[in-house]
């Protein structure tokens, strides 16, 4: 009887990734087959197939068809350099010199709806409360890569009526917007870095393999009443990105006088 042994899998999970973070099984070789490694462990194959489905959610392998279980090429991390300041060019502020040349690879959307529980919580909105959404995908301009998500929440007492709810802001965007028509001048950024796994649409819209999970940075900015104008949701390949930034040094971390 085919029955799987959840100790049995676990073992055999552990022996292949080792085997794939040593070298043994390369990046684009093709695993065992099922039925040789049932036969080589003496398991079940239900047991050896959950056991590449771990494997698959870590994102070590991706199954092929035709091909069977191959490892996957994991790509070189691109580091984001957080300098701790906002930067700007020709057509507004910007926060990633890295990122500074993407381009949205589809039109923007521009909605009204309830924004995620975390998200609203931030807004300080209750979670059924509409806002003003602004969606985009960007990407490197001449692969057509895409490489981020960014959506912009903004509270209804603040963007309702105004041109932050049209579809083309113009040039310096929502920020020129704020600051130079709306008297939230000048604007201040906090940021935080978390993760969390993707959505299926987030995964297909930066094309992750199964078991990636986002990078998230979420930005709040604030007018100089302490208003929060806006939160700004990014997610990234976590995969593909890492942040990185500068360390000082504090007054009180001196070097110390012989």
């Amino acid at each position: 009887m085919d029955t799987p042994d959840p100790t049995a899998k676990q073992r055999l999970a552990a022996l292949l990734r080792t085997g794939i973070t040593d070298g043994t099984y390369p990046p684009g070789t093709t695993l065992p087959k099922i039925l040789d490694l049932a036969a080589q462990h003496g398991i079940a194959k239900q047991t050896v197939r959950e056991a590449i489905t771990l494997l698959e959610e870590e994102g070590l392998v991706e199954v092929v068809r035709r091909r069977g279980t191959v490892v996957r090429a994991v790509p070189e991390h691109r580091r984001i350099t957080r300098a701790r300041q906002v930067f700007r060019d020709e057509r507004g502020y910007y926060f990633d010199p890295a990122a500074q040349p993407w381009i949205a690879l589809r039109t923007p959307t521009v909605s009204w709806g309830p924004a995620p529980r975390d998200i609203a919580a931030i807004l300080g909105v209750a979670p059924a409360a509409p806002v003003l959404i602004r969606d985009r995908l960007m990407g490197t301009p001449d692969t057509r890569e895409p490489e981020q998500l960014a959506t912009s929440y903004l509270p209804e007492h603040i963007a309702r009526g105004t041109r932050l709810a049209e579809k083309d802001t113009g040039p310096g965007g929502i920020y020129d917007i704020l600051e130079r028509d709306l008297g939230h001048d000048p604007l201040t950024w906090h940021e935080s870095i978390g993760s969390r796994m993707p959505t299926p649409t987030e995964a297909t819209d930066l094309r992750l393999t199964k078991g990636t999970p986002l990078l998230r940075i979420i930005r709040r900015t604030t007018s100089p009443d302490g208003t929060l104008v806006e939160a700004l949701d990014t997610r990234m390949s976590a995969e593909k990105y890492e942040i990185g930034y500068p360390v000082t040094r504090h007054p009180s971390a001196e070097r110390p006088t012989p």
